[in-house]
């Protein structure tokens, strides 16, 4: 795999101080700095503290860069992890990248070059981040678990991070929050396509690798559709996600923080992309989020417009339950000065990691 760099250099930006859910970093690469693009937006639900954190870091890796993250905390210390991740998780990133440019050796592709008209396999560069994650990943658990008077056994967090260089998209997730793209479709309009699985434990590989482990897992009686994750003799302490930072009580029984990892090249018919916490997902499609968005009278209020609408459901459809945190990345694909390939050139390669114990 290569190495994983636990040390990090100096930070890319000054995190705040985890006060607030959202932040927006912007770098001042090259002459005329990076344009705003997109809107964040988070709300509490009646659960508690938000525990829902978010960033994007315009200026990320190059000029025409962006990382985009959305994390949904979970347990009793959760907003914590969340919010660590978020100010930590974009340097450590580059930084591994940046280690891995030194060290790596470029391979040769040239019997992997597609023929005339099939899309184009990713570039080196999307092995290079997908090391990269990789590693930050594994590093940012081991700093959640090493962080002192921060006990994370049964508290962590979802992580689902989109990567922009260029026309370039790298995709990382770990959880039950989800990044959805919209793309134009000559009859339908803007369409929703998935960037991202749901890693919950009721998804048959993931059900596996935790039972191989021997994890537990069940639903409960009075909520059949949730699968958890249970200790082996201890009904605790019934986690719904299958992968996630923290969360060390089940690190040994299948719970890992591998992300799963995909590549998209941009193409002239993708307008935008959403990230949002499960909050979202459990009561608005795919859908009916990629169309509140479309209907919204600006970029800055796309994100809102999606938490406000998943709120109005959660209050009207689920009287009896609490309101979970609702959490929206909107970023859209207006990059000036980048080529943007024909729907043609499109491609989605699914790098799934599938790890064992």
């Amino acid at each position: 795999m290569g190495i994983c760099i636990s040390s990090a250099s100096s930070e890319i930006h000054q995190a705040d101080d985890g006060l607030e859910n959202v932040m927006h970093v912007q770098e001042d690469i090259g002459s005329h700095g990076v344009e705003k693009l997109g809107s964040l937006y988070s709300k509490e639900g009646s659960k508690g503290v938000n525990q829902d954190a978010a960033v994007v870091h315009q200026g990320y890796g190059m000029e025409h860069g962006a990382f985009c993250g959305v994390f949904d905390g979970h347990g009793k210390n959760g907003h914590i992890v969340s919010r660590t991740v978020r100010n930590r998780l974009p340097s450590l990133l580059l930084n591994q990248k940046n280690a891995l440019e030194k060290i790596k050796t470029v391979r040769d592709h040239n019997d992997e070059k597609a023929d005339g008209g099939l899309a184009p396999l990713p570039s080196e560069s999307f092995h290079k981040w997908k090391e990269a994650c990789i590693c930050a990943f594994k590093v940012m658990d081991k700093e959640i678990k090493l962080q002192e008077g921060l006990d994370c056994s049964c508290s962590g967090t979802t992580a689902v991070v989109v990567v922009r260089q260029g026309e370039d998209l790298i995709i990382a997730n770990l959880g039950d929050s989800r990044a959805v793209m919209g793309r134009t479709n000559d009859q339908k309009g803007i369409m929703p396509v998935q960037l991202t699985t749901d890693l919950k434990p009721g998804v048959p590989s993931e059900a596996r690798r935790i039972r191989q482990c021997n994890g537990r897992v069940l639903a409960l009686k009075e909520e059949p559709h949730v699968h958890r994750v249970w200790l082996p003799h201890e009904d605790s302490p019934g986690l719904a996600m299958s992968r996630a930072f923290g969360d060390f009580l089940l690190k040994n029984h299948g719970i890992i923080a591998l992300p799963d990892i995909s590549y998209h090249r941009v193409t002239s018919k993708d307008q935008f992309i959403v990230l949002a916490s499960d909050g979202v997902w459990d009561v608005l499609s795919n859908k009916e989020v990629v169309s509140i968005v479309s209907a919204a009278d600006s970029e800055q209020a796309a994100a809102k417009a999606v938490v406000e609408a998943a709120t109005a459901v959660w209050k009207r459809k689920f009287t009896s339950s609490k309101v979970d945190d609702c959490t929206v990345l909107f970023s859209d694909f207006s990059l000036r000065n980048v080529r943007v390939p024909n729907d043609r050139d499109s491609h989605l390669v699914c790098t799934g990691e599938h790890g064992n114990c």
